[in-house]
């Protein structure tokens, strides 16, 4: 039997995926965004071994920018984000991550240079061309050939995606882990509790959604891992505005 190699199996999985998305409703930007004029490519440098491994799931996580930017406003590294010159954040996109059983691959190499022209149609889903640059070099060179092709995904996954006005969430008495699955699930029928992950800070304030995916792109269970607060934990969600 012919055994088909991940990279063509993952571009089908691509193909799928941007034609079930002509089908599939718009997403906002959940405030506002300028794209920058220019875009710098930064230079990355692994910080942990190569972990070659097959994909058997992907993590989407996306993080509430009002909580990042709380104590970063006038931080020079996080300007675009968290200065509000480029507009106001609310979800971004932290990386798209490819996961194996219990463990993840990680840095495995490409030799397709990373372009200004990949990063700049990416600059308003996550607003850091540095993380954007992490996450290909990190996570996606072992999905994808071409980091064109991972954002490209990671594009199609948001777009398909709605998100509940979390101004209004967070203003809901009693507010808890489990609430926030629920108002993502109210939004995008289809997915279910188990494969939305609700990170909280020590504080108990939301940090990040990590929604979970299988080989498919299809929503799946979460690991203990991803999952994070359980649906009883009390969450407070920072407006900053």
């Amino acid at each position: 039997m012919t055994t088909i190699p991940q990279s063509i199996r993952f571009s089908r999985t691509v193909a799928a995926l941007a034609l079930a998305a002509l089908s599939a409703p718009a997403a906002a930007q959940s405030y506002q965004c300028r794209v920058p004029a220019q875009v710098g490519v930064p230079t990355i440098t692994a910080d942990g071994p190569a972990r070659r491994l097959p994909v058997s799931g992907y993590t989407l996580a996306v993080s509430w920018s009002p909580e990042f930017c709380k104590t970063r406003e006038r931080q020079a590294r996080h300007a675009r984000q968290c200065s509000g010159r480029d507009g106001r954040f609310g979800m971004v996109v932290h990386g798209l991550w490819p996961e194996s059983g219990r463990s993840w691959p990680q840095w495995c190499g490409s030799q397709r240079q990373l372009t200004a022209r990949d990063l700049s149609p990416n600059m308003c889903l996550s607003p850091s061309a540095s993380l954007l640059a992490r996450q290909w070099v990190k996570h996606g060179s072992c999905m994808a050939r071409r980091p064109a092709t991972y954002f490209k995904v990671t594009r199609i996954l948001w777009n398909g995606l709605r998100w509940p006005d979390f101004d209004r969430v967070s203003r809901e008495d009693g507010l808890t882990a489990g609430t926030i699955r629920t108002r993502f699930v109210d939004a995008n029928p289809g997915w279910m509790p188990e494969a939305v992950g609700v990170k909280l800070n020590a504080r108990g304030w939301l940090e990040e959604l990590r929604l979970c995916y299988d080989k498919r792109f299809m929503p799946k269970a979460c690991d203990k891992a991803r999952f994070g607060a359980r649906d009883g934990v009390q969450a407070k969600i920072w407006r900053g505005l």
